[in-house]
């Protein structure tokens, strides 16, 4: 059977297999639509939250990040990472204990105003539209390629599947598909990595493949031989890095901080039935998650290796079908600039702006050696005649290492899955942030529990319509939107939650000026230095040296110190709300929850 056959069956499947998980654990009442009743088991938790937690920037993008910046990818395994292990240690328990459903919910309670409240509904509906976009546009990519369809249609397509089952079955049906997917996604990453660690190596474990050496007869170590490419091509070499450290820091720290103030993560602790289950949650979810991030670097080396190996100096008549499917994409795109009919694939833009194709009738414009023709001038100042988008990297991998049909349509399912999985957890914080801390707890106080819930699932499918827009135009690749997500929680989640907890003298004042602040000043740099308004600005130009990727960092320290200082100047909270912060902390009656 044909890839595109097989990717129908297996996509299929995986699909029917979630609607009727859906379907099957439907929610009934506004407990089970916003944290699944409280009584999910620890290790189903742990591998929910596993799948809400691997995006498509977990699972197609971050890998295609680390082939292209090689050393300096790194920031992103160290930052998401070490980000669950602050997650389980300085947040989940407590937040379980305090016993909300949301986390504008406890910041509305623990800082005694709604006010706070709405500001951290506006706060979660800007970090998950954020973080949405990336999951919709990996959606399409996935969908483009594989099922041959426009990247916007696969936009649509995903934003029909998950307004099934994110409305329909509200947290409880999200955290039992979730389960589904993540063991979908796991399989498929870790298939064809096992394949091509066997095929490239010798060795079947891709993380001892990776320092391992190649099997081509010349003893030479997978990096040095990458590194050797890389240098032959004019890159920088694989295993050096170019970053300032201040940067790598800022970034690492930024999506640290960023991921222990995601909302559509901290929810899920909420769903399990005591205390101490959301520390076994946590630590569950991280053993499953380290199973794709210490796998991810070893993708990147063997697809980056492949890829340089096949494309190099290769006539463009002799290119294998998935080069020129993936040109059908515009996600890749050669063009010919000495007219020799070989590609030539080094350091440098080839094109001037982004490829973009042309198309008559619908179908793409062929130069003379049957390429997809650019509409944008080639570059002149250097010899590259071929991009590569770096989310392509995990999906083509399987195709550029000549692996079986049913392994390639197997990770477009798995791409699917991350990002379904995580789009669907998102979409569930934004309703639930306008049915319960909007219209319950602050428009209409005595709404009937069906009222409530037909709120809910209305905000569930407004978002998943701005969401598709978001989907259709993102501002960047997959993986670098979602950064841009973990920078504003950041600067916007993180002080309010952790002084929330930790300093009882945090009042309503200071959490509210730390968090527009926050949140602001991020909002301007991102948009100033990533998408140009402002004035803009290049590398040169970014404060301190530090990227949007990293300034979360700043702008959440620069919360820190706005709400430390404007809570010391102002009335400290009254003294129920200090003692319900001293009793979370306690750690008696460990095994059990109560809310306040």
């Amino acid at each position: 059977m044909s890839v595109q056959t097989w990717t129908f069956l297996i996509v299929g499947l995986t699909f029917a297999l979630y609607i009727g998980i859906a379907i099957w654990s439907r929610a009934g009442s506004t407990k089970e639509f916003y944290i699944a009743g409280g009584g999910v088991h620890p290790i189903a938790n742990g591998m929910a939250t596993a799948a809400d937690w691997m995006s498509a920037a977990s699972f197609i993008s971050m890998a295609g990040l680390i082939s292209f910046m090689g050393y300096d990818g790194g920031v992103f395994l160290m930052g998401w990472t070490g980000g669950y292990v602050l997650l389980a240690l300085l947040l989940a328990p407590y937040l379980r204990k305090f016993g909300k459903f949301t986390v504008p919910d406890f910041i509305g309670d623990r800082y005694y105003s709604n006010v706070a409240r709405t500001v951290a509904v506006i706060c979660a509906i800007i970090v998950s539209f954020t973080y949405v976009a990336g999951q919709m546009r990996g959606v399409g990519v996935v969908f483009s390629r594989f099922l041959e369809v426009d990247i916007n249609m696969g936009v649509y397509i995903g934003m029909a599947i998950v307004l099934i089952y994110a409305v329909l079955g509200g947290m409880k049906g999200i955290t039992y598909t979730q389960v589904a997917q993540y063991c979908v996604l796991i399989f498929a990453y870790m298939v064809p990595a096992l394949f091509i660690s066997l095929t490239m190596t010798g060795n079947v474990i891709p993380q001892l493949g990776f320092i391992g050496t190649v099997e081509d007869g010349s003893g030479a170590y997978l990096l040095d031989k990458l590194d050797q490419l890389h240098r032959d091509l004019g890159f920088a070499e694989y295993t050096s890095g170019s970053k300032d450290m201040i940067d790598v820091f800022a970034i690492t720290f930024a999506l640290m901080v960023g991921t222990a103030g995601l909302p559509h993560v901290i929810v899920r602790f909420f769903t399990v039935p005591k205390v101490a289950d959301a520390r076994k949650s946590a630590g569950w979810a991280l053993l499953f998650i380290a199973i794709l991030y210490t796998t991810a670097p070893a993708v990147a080396a063997f697809a980056r290796t492949n890829l340089i190996n096949t494309v190099t100096n290769t006539e463009y008549a002799q290119m294998p079908d998935w080069f020129k499917k993936w040109e059908e994409t515009a996600l890749l795109a050669w063009v010919d600039k000495n007219n020799d009919g070989v590609i030539q694939y080094q350091k440098g833009a080839p094109f001037v702006g982004k490829p973009e194709q042309v198309r008559e009738n619908g179908e793409a414009v062929r130069g003379q050696y049957g390429e997809v023709k650019i509409t944008n001038a080639p570059s002149t100042d250097n010899a590259n005649e071929l991009y590569i988008d770096q989310d392509i990297m995990v999906l083509a991998n399987p195709e550029i290492a000549n692996l079986p049909a049913w392994v390639i349509a197997l990770v477009a399912a798995g791409g699917l899955a991350a990002a379904l999985s995580t789009a669907a957890g998102l979409l569930l914080v934004i309703s639930t942030a306008v049915s319960r801390d909007l219209i319950k707890m602050q428009i209409k106080p005595n709404i009937s529990e069906k009222a409530e819930l037909w709120w809910a699932r209305g905000g569930a499918a407004a978002a998943v319509l701005v969401a598709g827009y978001f989907g259709i135009h993102p501002p960047g690749f997959v993986a670098a939107t979602v950064a841009l997500a973990f920078g504003l929680a950041a600067a916007s989640f993180f002080p309010a939650i952790v002084l929330g907890v930790f300093d009882k003298r945090m009042n309503r004042e200071g959490a509210v000026s730390g968090m527009i602040v926050g949140i602001l000043l991020m909002l301007y740099y991102m948009l100033k230095y990533k998408l140009g308004y402002f004035g803009g600005g290049g590398k040169d130009d970014w404060w301190f040296g530090i990227s949007p990727e990293g300034f979360g960092t700043v702008a959440m320290v620069v919360n820190l110190i706005v709400s430390f200082t404007v809570s010391r100047l102002t009335a400290a909270p009254p003294q129920e709300v200090q003692d319900i912060v001293e009793d979370i902390r306690i750690p008696r009656g460990a095994g059990g929850a109560h809310a306040h």
